[in-house]
C-alpha cells in the first residue's frame, strides 16, 4: 500500500454521525462500500438510508468492540472522547479491540485545533508544539499520543487532522442568538478558525486517499476571524438581532464556564499544508461564501 495514493476497498467510520455521514457519501459515490459504527439504534436507520452498512458498538464497553469491521480498511475515527478527565479511555478501548477485530490499512483521526492551546492570536503550523490547556483538549491530545504509539508498534499508516470550529446547517448558534446571550466586545474577542461541514468531509476523503502516513494536517478555511464577528454574521444571516456585547468583567460573571474556556484561547491556523498536500479546493473558503450561496 502506498498511503500517498491510497484507494481503499472498504471504508469504516467509527463515530458515524454528521461528519461521518458526509464523508461516507463521498466514498459511496466512488462505489467504495462503507461501514458505519455508532452506539445508538437511532443511528442505524440513518446509515441504512444512506447506503452505509451499520454496526452497533459502545466505545465505553470493550466487550462490544471485538468484531468491528476494521480489518484491511480505511478507518476514520470520529468518535468524541469522554466528557471528563484528561485521558481518552474510549480510544484505549478501541485500540485494544483492534487487536481482535483486525488492523486497518490506514487510520484517519479527527482531532482538534484546541491541542495547540492559547497562542495569544499567533499563527500555528503543524510544527507548533501542542500545549493543551483545558481538559477537553488534553483528552484529544492523549488520543493522538495513544494512536502514535499504536501506529508505530503495529506499522499502521496514521493521519491526524487538527480541525477548527465546524459550521453549517444544523451547526449554527441559532438558539444562543434567539436567547440574546451576550458576546464579548469584538476588540476583545479571540482569533478563531472554522471549516464548513461539507468542506471538512472533502478534506476527510482527501486525507484518506492522499494524506501521508505519520503526518498532521491543520484543517480550517484559512480565513482570519474572531468569535464575535462570527456571531454577528450568523445573526444577520438569520435575520436576528445581533447579540449584546459585554466586557471581560461581565463575561466572567454571566457566561458559562465552557464559553469562557473558548474565549480564553486565541490562535490562527495555517492551512497551507492541507491545501498543498491534500490537493483540496474548498467550496466555502470564507463564511460569507456560504452565506451568499443561499
Amino acid at each position: 500500500m502506498n498511503p500517498e495514493h491510497y484507494q481503499p476497498h472498504q471504508v469504516t467510520i467509527v463515530g458515524c454521525g454528521d461528519i461521518g455521514l458526509r464523508t461516507a457519501i463521498r466514498w459511496l459515490s466512488h462505489a467504495i462500500p462503507v461501514h458505519g459504527v455508532a452506539r445508538s439504534e437511532s443511528s442505524v436507520a440513518m446509515m441504512q438510508a444512506a447506503g452505509i452498512t451499520p454496526h452497533i458498538a459502545d466505545l465505553d464497553d470493550p466487550g462490544t468492540l471485538a468484531s468491528l469491521p476494521s480489518a484491511n480498511s480505511l478507518l476514520y475515527y470520529f468518535a468524541p472522547p469522554p466528557k471528563h478527565g484528561k485521558q481518552d479511555t474510549r480510544m484505549e478501548n478501541f485500540l485494544a479491540g483492534l487487536k481482535t477485530s483486525g488492523l486497518p490499512e490506514k487510520l484517519v483521526y479527527l482531532s482538534t485545533s484546541g491541542v495547540y492551546g492559547d497562542q495569544q492570536g499567533r499563527c500555528v503550523t503543524e510544527q507548533t508544539p501542542p500545549s493543551p490547556q483545558v481538559d477537553r483538549a488534553c483528552r484529544r491530545y492523549d488520543a493522538e499520543q495513544q494512536l502514535r504509539d499504536f501506529s508505530k508498534k503495529h506499522e499502521l499508516a496514521l493521519v491526524i487532522m487538527r480541525v477548527g470550529g465546524i459550521y453549517g446547517p444544523g451547526r449554527l448558534p441559532e438558539k444562543r442568538l434567539r436567547d440574546r446571550v451576550p458576546i464579548i466586545h469584538e476588540h476583545l474577542a479571540p482569533k478563531t478558525n472554522r471549516i464548513h461541514a461539507d468542506d471538512l468531509a472533502l478534506v476527510c476523503e482527501a486525507a484518506g486517499s492522499h494524506g501521508r502516513a505519520g503526518e498532521v494536517y491543520n484543517v480550517s478555511d484559512g480565513t482570519e476571524s474572531n468569535m464575535t464577528e462570527y456571531f454577528k454574521q450568523i445573526a444577520d444571516h438569520l435575520g436576528l438581532p445581533r447579540p449584546p456585547e459585554i466586557g471581560w468583567d461581565e463575561a466572567e460573571r454571566t457566561l458559562s464556564a465552557g464559553m469562557l474556556s473558548y474565549l480564553r484561547e486565541s490562535r490562527r491556523m495555517d492551512n497551507s499544508k492541507m491545501l498543498r498536500e491534500l490537493g483540496v479546493m474548498l467550496q466555502y473558503p470564507t463564511l460569507q461564501n456560504w452565506l451568499d450561496s443561499g
